[in-house]
């Protein structure tokens, strides 16, 4: 295998990956100081072989805090206490952050409440209306 399998015909090169071994951050037991299990994980996703022209440019205008402005991004992977698993995570959160930006998003289609919706809206409006006409007082002296 030449890279990462993102999707059918989208891959990452390995040569585009830096992973990195670090502490876990959090409680931990007696070996918590002595090894380095969580996996931060860099991915130039300039380097992504495959996707399309619109694909690439979904992903360049994502808003994600993990993404930085040189097309890096960051994943920090720390849920597992075996480095591989941690390892195995990072990239596989990785691959689904950029499948999906490869399909286009439905686009929204614009609607119309229908006519009984319209008039059972305003039933209950003046039925909620009439209850609280009921509940004022009117005029009483006590």
């Amino acid at each position: 295998m030449d890279g990462l399998e993102i999707a059918e015909g989208v891959s990452l090169p390995w040569s585009a990956l830096v992973e990195r071994a670090v502490r876990s951050p959090g409680p931990g037991g007696q070996h918590v100081n002595k090894v380095s299990t969580a996996i931060e994980l860099r991915a130039n996703l300039h380097e992504l072989q495959g996707p399309s022209d619109a694909a690439r440019l979904r992903l360049s205008q994502a808003r994600d805090r993990r993404l930085l402005a040189d097309g890096t991004m960051i994943i920090q992977a720390h849920r597992f206490r075996s480095l591989e698993r941690n390892r195995t995570d990072a990239r596989v959160r990785l691959a689904a952050f950029v499948q999906r930006f490869l399909t286009a998003p439905k686009p929204r289609v614009a609607t119309r409440p229908s006519l009984g919706a319209k008039r059972r809206r305003l039933d209950g409006k003046k039925a909620r209306g009439q209850t609280k006409k009921l509940r004022q007082k009117h005029g009483d002296h006590e």
